[in-house]
């Protein structure tokens, strides 16, 4: 009933209803982004994969492997393994379900806005070299693969 009070008070004024809606929305963002942190997907090793493609963000200390298994063509499992802060584990989880049985082509032309709107909370330069380890990561192996 908070928010239904919230919204009735503040009916008149358009701009407060829409901090309201954005801050509302960013919280969901939040919640999915913590959600993958703290339950990744993919997380783990695969037994043969295809490629194995590692990255180290030493400004912060982020680690990241990616592996992958490909078969005619098509991303058929991938896996990762890391350590480093909530949006860069949270980030390697949310690419995984993402490209997962893509073909090569639609992951090379996956771009750094694409992860950052999967993971739909604002970044500063900092953060987004975070949030862009894992697909860094990648990119560098399927290109050694192919």
């Amino acid at each position: 009933m908070v928010y239904k009070s919230l919204f009735i008070y503040n009916e008149g004024n358009h701009r407060l209803y829409m901090v309201f809606i954005r801050a509302r929305r960013m919280q969901l963002y939040q919640e999915r982004v913590m959600d993958h942190y703290r339950n990744p997907r993919n997380r783990g090793e695969l037994a043969t994969p295809d490629f194995s493609s590692d990255l180290h963000n030493p400004s912060c200390g982020d680690s990241i492997v990616i592996q992958a298994t490909i078969k005619d063509g098509i991303l058929a499992n991938i896996a990762f393994e890391g350590n480093g802060c909530v949006i860069s584990q949270a980030a390697a989880s949310l690419l995984t379900e993402a490209i997962k049985e893509k073909s090569l082509d639609e992951i090379r032309s996956f771009t750094p806005d694409h992860l950052i709107a999967l993971l739909g909370i604002p970044l500063g330069p900092t953060r987004l070299k975070c949030a862009l380890l894992a697909l860094d990561a990648l990119k560098a192996g399927i290109a050694r693969y192919a």
